[in-house]
């Protein structure tokens, strides 16, 4: 019987959130796996069932451009529905009768195929023959536009054309359409990142097992990701180039936030837990890094969802829901595989440490003593590098990749080329110049002016639409669709050529087509763009604020992420831009550097996290702020490099791959995560955070009162 004066019984502390998430998953391991089993293979197979409905829709509404284009859907005009140029060339001429013979013959062959709803011939229309005679196109016209015709019926197009070519004809079949149908499926890319990503695993832990725990765990939440979007596409705009990117983006963090746990799983039984205490410790530790890392990443991408950037807020939200998917697997599938081969790990951890002749992080312990001891020297040095690499980045020009970009073997490149070579480059980016009102005569006005403005090599119509209540007029530039000029044509058009003819004729004149909508997209995202760094970087440093109770630290993470991605866009700036390494110039994606930004800034976020947690927690414990600085990075910069590591090996093998796009992409992330690892981690953190002392820790007593105290890491 208990007596008033004896002591209560001890009360277990109730572990966090995490740590019970850790311990449920680790005690039901087998149950975890088979649901998360279950799940991948449910999702796959509904949207299987199912399929997609990617949609590239890069219009921005009250843009002219996409009045334009609206106009034109709702009369009927033959410019709004998809089509193809069918290109020929003959040395003897297009005329030749036996040249003529099998065109025509090929043209017909054309018309009955399916989703074809009209062929003009070159021998119809003098101004489709090149003025030597060599060169003419056939327009086909498409029953649809580009998205809502089917690749297969493209492709019989592109084999009737190639059935003629030969013999001293070419033949090439150009056209978006054409260049979508042409575009391969990846895979390779993926492959090849993830067997790099193994490798430097298994050098890191020394064992295939625990090397494939990280890797196995961001292909399950990669699988279902890509899955989930599939049947999201049939609710919102998701862009056909979205599953790709997911996976770089979720292959890299899932590894990431999977490597990080472990690290900490493994550090763990080098002290001597087993391997349930330590499956529980790593999640209640590291595991909060991860979450609040992962928060992190999808508040960057949210802010591309304020943007309002057409199917660009689909990409969005499909790369923060992979992250979100990555996030719940590290925290509940992970605990459960290190239940099934937690004692087996443990014991090739024990072996390994036994065989190991030197002290855990005594290498990084002295790196971050000689930055110490010269912390303006290396400070000066990394930051004058990083701003020479970002310099380029003030001249990017943002555009979109067309068929004079596609590989020389390409049907919709030869096309380009031999258009090119018969009328000018600019007849491969008509401006579509819609004239709402003033009837034929104003069109006709219209063609005039253009045919006299300078930069416009010729000018046709006006064609009435089909309700003939207005005309339009295509312009062909002296250019080439991607020049400057032809940027700076599209402006002078709309700000200086047509105004005072509007006002003359009492029509409405819009300047439409793919070139003028490139411009209006490239324009749109730099005037937001601002906004957009304004909103990523205040919310990620309220959050940094929030954890770690300092002014300095968010203020000094921002202005250091801010630094590397600008030089990453410096390098993305001078390979695609200007050519280096014999890569085909051309504008930089037009989307690449606000998604480059959202990601590499959360990115960054895990390793600044990671590091300072583990300083922060030394300068709780020993108020000593040069010695919390060793001890963080000693303890952080092998997992630090190693995972940074992953990531650049799983990013640049997408710069391997055909598509220019996720070749910037790709090249974008490697070189952000590779300076921001090496440059920041590595030299400027260590160097600032010498030169702050104490100072990095400050927050004003009023601040200090009124912020709530969040645990980042439990120890």
């Amino acid at each position: 019987m208990t007596t008033l004066h004896e002591p209560p019984p001890p009360t277990r502390r109730r572990g966090s959130v995490f740590e019970r998430l850790a311990a449920f998953s680790y005690a039901h391991r087998w149950r975890a796996i088979v649901l998360w089993v279950v799940l991948v293979a449910a999702i796959t197979g509904a949207s299987t069932a199912v399929g997609n409905a990617y949609h590239n829709d890069f219009s921005l509404p009250g843009t002219d451009s996409h009045r334009a284009q609206s106009v034109l859907e709702r009369h009927g005009a033959a410019q709004a529905d998809a089509s193809l140029q069918v290109v020929v060339k003959a040395s003897r001429g297009v005329a030749d009768p036996a040249v003529r013979s099998r065109v025509e013959g090929m043209l017909r062959k054309v018309s009955g195929l399916p989703r074809v709803a009209d062929v003009r011939s070159p021998y119809e229309d003098g101004s489709a023959v090149s003025k030597d005679g060599t060169v003419g196109y056939a327009t086909v016209t498409l029953d649809g536009g580009e998205q809502d015709v089917p690749a297969q019926d493209v492709r019989r197009v592109l084999a009737a054309a190639d059935a003629v070519d030969g013999d001293g004809i070419e033949a090439a079949v150009g056209g978006d359409a054409a260049r979508n149908a042409e575009e391969g499926g990846g895979g390779a890319a993926e492959g090849a990142g993830l067997l790099g990503a193994l490798v430097i695993l298994v050098f890191l832990f020394g064992s295939l097992v625990a090397a494939s725990l990280p890797v196995l765990t961001a292909v399950f939440a990669v699988g279902s990701s890509v899955g989930l979007i599939a049947l999201a596409s049939h609710l919102a705009d998701v862009a056909d180039f979205t599953p790709p990117v997911m996976m770089l983006v979720g292959l890299g963090v899932g590894i990431d936030y999977a490597l990080l746990i472990f690290s900490r799983y493994r550090g763990e039984l080098l002290k001597g837990a087993g391997p349930e205490q330590a499956t529980r410790t790593a999640l209640d530790a590291a595991g909060r890094t991860v979450f609040f890392a992962g928060c992190t990443v999808i508040i960057a991408l949210m802010g591309l969802v304020a943007l309002g950037l057409g199917s660009l807020q689909g990409v969005a939200l499909a790369v923060a829901m992979t992250v979100l998917v990555t996030m719940a697997a590290s925290l509940t599938l992970l605990p459960a595989l290190l239940g099934v081969f937690g004692r087996r790990i443990a014991r090739q951890v024990a072996r390994r440490a036994a065989r190991a002749k030197r002290t855990e992080g005594a290498g990084w312990r002295r790196w971050a003593t000689g930055v110490q001891r010269r912390p303006v020297a290396a400070l000066g040095v990394a930051v004058v590098a990083l701003g020479a690499l970002a310099v380029p980045a003030l001249d990017m020009r943002l555009g979109f990749a067309d068929a004079g970009n596609d590989p020389g073997t390409s049907s919709s490149r030869q096309a380009y080329d031999l258009v090119a070579e018969g009328f000018g480059p600019g007849f491969n980016g008509p401006l579509i110049v819609v004239v709402d009102g003033g009837g034929k005569k104003a069109g006709e006005k219209v063609r005039g002016t253009l045919e006299a403005a300078d930069g416009i090599a010729a000018a046709t119509g006006p064609i009435p639409t089909k309700d003939r209540s207005l005309t339009t007029v295509l312009a062909f530039p002296r250019t080439a669709p991607q020049d400057e000029e032809t940027s700076r044509l599209v402006t002078r058009l709309r700000g200086e050529v047509l105004p005072p003819l509007a006002k003359e004729t009492g029509a409405v004149l819009l300047v439409g087509g793919s070139t003028a909508a490139t411009e209006d997209f490239a324009s749109t995202v730099a005037d937001r763009m601002p906004l957009f760094v304004v909103i990523v970087v205040g919310l990620s440093s309220l959050l940094l604020l929030v954890v770690f109770r300092s002014l300095l630290i968010p203020v000094k993470a921002a202005l250091l992420n801010l630094v590397s991605i600008g030089a990453a866009l410096g390098v993305v700036t001078l390979v695609f831009q200007e050519g280096w390494f014999g890569v085909e110039a051309g504008p930089v994606e037009a989307f690449i550097p606000v998604m480059v930004f959202a990601i590499v800034f959360g990115l960054s976020m895990d390793y600044e996290v990671f590091l300072l947690s583990r300083i922060h927690e030394e300068w709780q414990r020993t108020e000593d702020p040069q010695g919390a600085v060793r001890e963080g990075l000693a303890a952080t910069g092998k997992v630090i490099t190693a995972a940074a590591a992953i990531m650049i090996v799983v990013f640049a093998a997408f710069v391997l791959g055909p598509d220019r796009m996720l070749q910037q992409f790709g090249l974008g992330l490697a070189v952000a995560i590779l300076l921001d690892a090496v440059v920041i981690r590595c030299l400027i953190v260590p160097a600032v955070m010498q030169l702050l002392g104490r100072r990095a820790w400050w927050l004003p007593g009023p601040l200090r009162r009124v912020l709530p105290e969040v645990a980042l890491e439990r120890h």
